[in-house]
Formats: C-alpha cells, structure tokens, sequence
C-alpha cells in the first residue's frame, strides 16, 4: 500500500509542477496581450482563448497537487479543537459524504464530455480562429482523475488512522 500511496503522491507532486509552468505561461501571455493591446493597439487573435486554456489546465491540474498538500478549505471552527483522530474521523466522513460523490460526477461528466470532444473534433467557438478544444477536455478529465486518486488515498490514511489510532506511517 504505501508504493501506491507514493505512487499517488508523487504524481500529484509532479502534475503541481506541470501547472506551476501553465501558471508562468498564463502570466507570461497575459503581460504579452496586455502590452499588445493596449501599448500597441495590436491584439492578438490567439491569447484571450490561449489565456482561458491555460487557466483550467492549471486549475484542473492543479486541484490534485493541492489535495495533496492539505490545502483545500475547511471550516476550522471546530476542527482545530479535535484530536488528531477525531480530525480523522470527521475527515474519512467528509471525504465519504461528499468528496467521493461530487468529485465522481464530476469525473464522469468530465469523461463522457472528453469522448464526446475527440469524437466530433471539437473547436472553441469564442473567436474565429477556432483552436482544437479536445485536448484541454482531456487534460480537465486528468485533472479531475488526479484529483480522485489523491482523495482515494487521503482516504485510505484517514481510515487507517480512524481504526487503528495513528497515522499511516
């Protein structure tokens, strides 16, 4: 189990480095666009759609790197005063209740959207250069996958420290 957890954790680890390049290139060609714009009144065609691209592969991609660090929101109003197995517990129920389902569907949707994508070949419609739309469907499908993984083994831990009282080592 734990050269799956690893597995896991280091693809989450690496799929957050990937986006930390899509976030350089989005700050990167938003400067460019901007400078064009509005410095040389000469837009691009390309960079509001580019732009928008990058944002969800870095969002998607990013969301599983942040599952693995601990980050996402949590209410700590009562959180911060539970021992480290009741956070445990209120976590593996949490996970139970409402990561697994929501992240599920959304994996679903994401899948049957992507097959859908690569099966019409489908453009973006936003301006009249009309770029290919499939990959980012496949990339937001991956996201989400990473996503649920991570969950899946956060999961696994929680439990674990929920039964036997320790963390997973």
């Amino acid at each position: 189990m734990r050269k799956v957890f690893k597995v896991v954790d280091s693809i989450s680890n690496g799929i957050g480095n990937i986006a930390g390049y899509f976030s350089l290139g989005l700050v990167l060609l938003m400067v460019y666009e901007v400078l064009a714009r509005y410095a040389f009144n000469a837009p691009t065609k390309w960079g509001y759609e580019t732009c928008m691209a990058l944002g969800m592969a870095l969002y998607s991609w990013g969301f599983a790197y942040t599952e693995s660090k601990k980050g996402h929101v949590r209410v700590d109003v009562l959180y911060t005063h539970m021992s480290p197995r009741g956070k445990a517990i209120t976590d593996a129920i949490s996970r139970i209740i409402f990561f697994l389902p929501t992240i599920g569907l959304v994996l679903y949707y994401s899948f049957t959207k992507m097959l859908w994508s690569w099966k019409v070949m489908e453009k973006s419609v936003e301006a009249y250069w009309y770029p290919p739309w499939y990959p980012l469907r496949t990339m937001i499908f991956l996201g989400f996958a990473f996503l649920f993984l991570q969950g899946l083994a956060h999961l696994s831990r929680e439990l674990y420290h929920a039964i036997k009282g320790r963390e997973y080592a």
